[in-house]
């Protein structure tokens, strides 16, 4: 009876094994290069966030002493004196003219972007793109020239409307095409199996493609609002600003960055100790409303 079992392989000799255990050519160049890149973009890293932190430390040690509940609650007083003094006026006019500002810019932006992705050809479409491209790289001054010319004159008054209409135009170009460019990732088996199943196509866009890319938009529009409530050439030219308490929105109206412009190009220590509290609230409020964001688009993803 013969033997059939397979003879048992012989052992590599330890040439053999060194051979294989070294790098095939050129492998140690593209490990090189890899860490070298790695590296490069780990500094590039650090480079953004370094003098983000930095800003922020800094605003934090010099504002944080003044930042108590009468910044909130009280009116901007006279520098000599001992009256308790703060910026609750403008805190409450930053949040009205950024409301008025996404009342108009939003819902204009949104559904350009959609007009953009999802019906826009041809030239119209390509002028579209091209003044949404140029608005975003005209100076934020320009347009509250503008908006001064187009609503304050025949108002006869600055207004907090005024400025509304000035941020609004201001966030215009950022949420247009953030909307447009990520309704174009939504994958098209997804505008497919809608239309497929009978749905109409402008439900489809809006219930289905926006529903899907809304995360993303919401960070986007996230930062058209951040950008927009700090502007402060618009809002000086068209809101003016007012030391008073005022939440009429055809009437002057104060609000932060004009607030803490002039605390801060003051001689006096008590306002430019003020308009260092207003900087950090306002960059507090900033974060809040990007916290904010982020809570309720994660929320949305989960719920899908």
């Amino acid at each position: 009876m013969s033997n059939d079992a397979p003879a048992p392989a012989a052992r590599p000799s330890a040439a053999a094994r060194r051979t294989l255990l070294e790098p095939a050519p050129g492998e140690r160049l593209r490990r090189a290069r890899s860490y070298f890149f790695e590296g490069l973009c780990v500094s590039s890293a650090v480079v953004v966030l370094v003098p983000l932190f930095l800003i922020f430390i800094y605003v934090v040690s010099k504002g944080l002493s003044g930042l108590s509940l009468d910044f909130f609650t009280q009116l901007p007083k006279p520098p000599l004196g001992d009256e308790r003094s703060g910026m609750g006026n403008a805190v409450v006019g930053t949040l009205i003219l950024v409301a008025i500002g996404c009342c108009i810019g939003l819902p204009s932006g949104i559904l350009a972007g959609i007009y953009l992705a999802e019906i826009g050809r041809g030239k119209l479409a390509s002028a579209i793109r091209f003044i949404a491209d140029v608005l975003g790289g005209v100076p934020s001054i320009t347009i509250g020239v503008f908006v001064y010319a187009l609503v304050v004159v025949p108002m006869k008054r600055f207004s907090a409307l005024a400025g509304g209409i000035a941020l609004a135009i201001v966030m215009l170009p950022t949420v247009t095409r953030t909307t447009e460019e990520l309704l174009k990732l939504v994958p098209a088996h997804l505008r497919e199996a809608s239309l497929a199943l009978g749905v109409p196509e402008w439900r489809t866009s809006l219930l289905v493609v926006l529903r899907t890319a809304s995360p993303g938009i919401g960070t986007g529009v996230m930062l058209a609002v951040a950008r927009i409530a700090g502007e402060t050439a618009p809002v000086l030219l068209t809101a003016l600003g007012f030391q008073y308490w005022s939440v009429a929105v055809d009437r002057p109206i104060a609000s932060l960055p004009v607030q803490i412009w002039r605390n801060a190009t003051s001689p006096y220590p008590k306002w430019q100790q003020e308009a260092w509290t207003g900087a950090l609230v306002l960059i507090a409020l900033v974060f809040f409303l990007n916290l904010l964001a982020r809570i309720v688009t994660s929320r949305s993803v989960k719920a899908r």
